[in-house]
């Protein structure tokens, strides 16, 4: 345990201020929200834990190595009372984080859902009927368990009451499938859901097919936090019954809650793929959600479901030709934004203009002109209205980034360089929070963002210092995106690296520089080759072709 909390220590020393995490899910170009949040991301306000006193407690916590001042242990005091949680429970809590591997920039999110899940498995222990004294002695002892956070010991009490019991096996299973979600066991969690289902008799069935919604949702937190498709394609096959069992004109309530938790488990397992049937099926989806969930009935469920709508009509947009769907998205941000609004939902208000600016950007990409990029630089100024980074360092980094990749387009089509010069500031501004230690992907992919930016402005500058960043940015992203790890990634970020070593041999003498490029250009072309990526060949079998004229040239004068 010491090695862990050496590793909290050194996390609060190195991110202070760190006081807020979205506790959704977040990439680097887009933000989605899930349905209810205690249904996908597990976290309600049930045991008054908020993600500020999660901060707290993990401040709190890092201070013991130097001793606690008087204001923090009464805040420790408080927060304990508060909800219900001592210091070996806080303790056991980040033993979860720490087995599970979870980023460091999620730590204060995942313990507000893993303190709410420990209450509400106490809750479900107590709820299970008994009918001897032996099971009520071994129910007693697993309350105690779980007070204490002792995982292990409580998991192996329920199977034993499970060996037991003649009658509420469903219950005891059931608390298993919570017990193994408070320790983010996902797979585990689904399998002990199924089985609280299959002990139950047909004529239970609305609590049959609760156990069975609970076990989809567990498979799609395994499929999007632990990268499993196969966990994904299970809860998406589930929730595809519930549909079944759930008819809008008996149950609408729970027709559409269902409709969009599907959305999510498609959009999550469509943005994976080459493909995009499973996109369409989620915008099927969302679009469905709309019947029920409308803006005069429920206006931020509706809002809720019009910025995914649009996510999933942006990720379709971005892999056909056209720009149907690309309008499309926009319509759905926009409609969002009359109910998610500033003054309202100032958070969700941000995330809708982060989103809204991407697709922009991409529209912008696609048409002449620069109206496009510049209502996408507009979009991600007003998103940094409210995600500062002082409120929320990772989100403000994403649309720092994304605000980089507008202006840097924009600059593209400009003779001048001040909205390349943006560009770069604005990465890194992005930098400043996505670091390589805390996460390193986006890291890596802000870092090739810089590159490019710096390759075209040493193109239109004299000298060769932009040239030599640029250069550097992109050998910086390569550091994490790796061929092993992200092949097509890895391959345009080699093919990046050519085009500003290309740039730098044609202002130096000798070969050295044009070889190196064409080194990382054969190289970025082979894999995308295997990969059958024909977007990116072209464009890679263009720069290989410039560079061997380049080099049969300057050899041809040597």
């Amino acid at each position: 345990m010491g090695d862990l909390w050496g590793r909290i220590l050194r996390w609060i020393r190195g991110n202070e201020g760190f006081v807020r995490a979205l506790s959704g899910i977040a990439a680097v170009m887009v933000a989605v929200i899930g349905v209810v949040a205690t249904i996908y991301f597990g976290v309600s306000a049930n045991n008054g834990l908020t993600l500020e006193d999660a901060q707290a407690l993990v401040e709190a916590e890092a201070a013991r190595w130097q001793g606690l001042t008087r204001e923090q242990e009464q805040t420790v005091r408080k927060l304990e009372r508060q909800i219900e949680i001592n210091q070996g429970a806080f303790q056991s809590f980040f033993a979860v984080i720490h087995e599970q591997n979870v980023p460091q920039e999620q730590w204060p999110a995942r313990l507000v859902a893993i303190a709410d899940r420990n209450m509400a498995l106490r809750k479900q222990v107590q709820s299970i009927p008994v009918n001897d004294g032996s099971s009520l002695e071994l129910k007693q002892k697993v309350e105690a368990a779980i007070a204490a956070v002792r995982h292990d010991e409580a998991d192996a009490l329920l199977v034993q009451m499970l060996e037991l019991q003649g009658v509420g096996r469903d219950a005891i299973w059931a608390s298993r499938g919570e017990l193994a979600m408070t320790r983010l066991r996902y797979a585990d969690a689904a399998h002990h859901f199924s089985s609280a289902a299959n002990a139950l008799p047909p004529t239970q069935e609305i609590q049959k097919l609760t156990y069975l919604e609970q076990e989809a949702g567990a498979w799609v937190h395994q499929g999007d936090e632990f990268g499993d498709n196969a966990a994904l394609e299970k809860s998406i096959e589930l929730y595809k019954k519930l549909l079944e069992a759930y008819p809008r004109d008996r149950a609408p309530d729970d027709w559409v809650r269902i409709q969009s938790n599907l959305g999510l488990a498609l959009l999550r397992l469509g943005e994976r793929e080459i493909g995009t049937t499973h996109l369409e099926e989620a915008t099927q989806a969302y679009r469905e959600a709309l019947k029920e969930w409308t803006r005069a009935r429920v206006p931020l469920e509706w809002a809720m479901t019009q910025n995914n709508l649009g996510l999933a009509l942006s990720r379709l947009g971005e892999r056909e030709i056209g720009t149907t769907r690309l309008e499309e998205a926009l319509q759905a941000y926009r409609e969002a934004l009359k109910e998610y609004t500033q003054a309202r939902v100032p958070l969700m208000w941000a995330m809708t203009q982060n989103n809204l600016g991407n697709a922009l950007r991409v529209l912008g990409e696609r048409e002449s002109g620069t109206t496009r990029l510049k209502e996408a630089v507009q979009a991600c100024r007003e998103a940094l209205k409210e995600r500062t980074q002082a409120r929320v360092p990772l989100d403000w980094a994403m649309t720092q980034n994304n605000l980089g990749n507008a202006l840097f387009r924009l600059g593209e089509r400009e003779s001048g360089t001040t909205r390349l010069e943006e560009a770069v500031q604005a990465y890194r501004e992005a930098l400043k929070e996505y670091t390589q230690a805390r996460v390193p992907l986006n890291w890596a992919v802000t870092q090739d963002n810089l590159g490019s930016a710096l390759s075209i402005l040493g193109k239109r500058e004299s000298g060769t210092t932009r040239l030599e960043e640029a250069v550097q940015a992109h050998r910086e992203a390569l550091k994490e995106r790796t061929q092993a790890r992200i092949p097509l990634d890895w391959a345009a970020t080699q093919n990046n690296l050519g085009l500003a070593l290309r740039r730098l041999g044609e202002r130096e003498g000798g070969t050295a520089r044009l070889e190196e490029a064409m080194v990382a250009v054969q190289n970025a072309l082979r894999v995308a080759q295997e990969s059958g990526a024909s977007h990116y060949i072209y464009v890679m079998e263009s720069n290989l072709q410039r560079i061997r004229a380049l080099l049969a040239e300057r050899k041809g004068k040597l």
